[in-house]
């Protein structure tokens, strides 16, 4: 299931859609009305909300959607307090069928301590967890538990298509390059998608197997990007978790 349809909500969420044989899910549905507009516009029976977690921007359309649809409402046991009541609560393991799709669960903690992830034979719905040559803030999270899930994420085959919640990539390639202004790959994918956003077109969806090559967040293992994250901050750290860490809060400073 590689259609996912980007509906662009707020300042910069998508909240992403599929549909089969007239029915329709969508996955972190914070703003109701971007997704009835579309449900009116295509004539789709939206059947299934996916939440990967709490956050206001990925639920906050949910009540109402159920309330106009009477869709099903799957998302995270762990943080089902802090959402609307959910039909199906979803540990990590666990497995789902979504429109003749069948989604193992994944626990990809960091973010929020709850956050899932619903992975496909070919593609993967990562929430907050991911971005295009990025990863999410430790809102509630350890660096550990980021960097495990990151790993969790880059697991999956290359060719898996990754469909992240934000349009962060320019500036999350903007921080990359400072930290790596080598780097070829990241020059070639902020070549596309400075044209893709040119012409007011989505950077994403993007590939693990693209992720593995430029994301600097998924290579924190790599000798050569705790070199890069020790020359950037003007200390010395080990690869692996310290230089995650260090990396990660290299861009919360900005």
């Amino acid at each position: 299931m590689k259609d996912a349809i980007p509906l662009p909500a707020f300042r910069d969420n998508y909240l992403w859609v599929w549909h089969a044989d007239g029915a329709a899910a969508v996955v972190d549905p914070g703003d109701a009305a971007v997704v009835r507009k579309w449900l009116d516009e295509t004539g789709h029976r939206l059947t299934d909300i996916l939440i990967t977690h709490w956050h206001p921007d990925h639920i906050g359309g949910v009540a109402e959607l159920v309330s106009a649809t009477g869709a099903r409402v799957l998302g995270p046991a762990a943080e089902q307090d802090r959402m609307p009541p959910l039909d199906t609560a979803l540990a990590d393991g666990d497995t789902i069928e979504v429109l003749g799709t069948r989604f193992e669960v994944l626990g990809v903690p960091g973010h929020t301590l709850g956050h899932i992830a619903y992975a496909a034979d070919d593609c993967v719905f990562c929430g907050d967890t991911l971005f295009h040559i990025g990863c999410g803030r430790l809102f509630e999270g350890t660096p550990e538990q980021m960097h495990e899930s990151l790993g969790r994420l880059a697991a999956l085959p290359d060719d898996t298509t990754v469909y992240c919640t934000h349009e962060y990539t320019l500036a999350n390639l903007a921080f990359a390059l400072r930290v790596e202004p080598d780097n070829a790959d990241l020059e070639r994918i902020d070549a596309a998608a400075r044209a893709a956003r040119d012409a007011d077109r989505p950077t994403l969806p993007t590939t693990i197997g693209e992720q593995k090559r430029a994301n600097p967040f998924l290579r924190a293992d790599d000798p050569a990007v705790a070199e890069a994250v020790s020359r950037a901050t003007g200390e010395r750290v080990q690869p692996g978790v310290p230089t995650f860490a260090a990396l990660r809060a290299l861009k919360d400073r900005g």
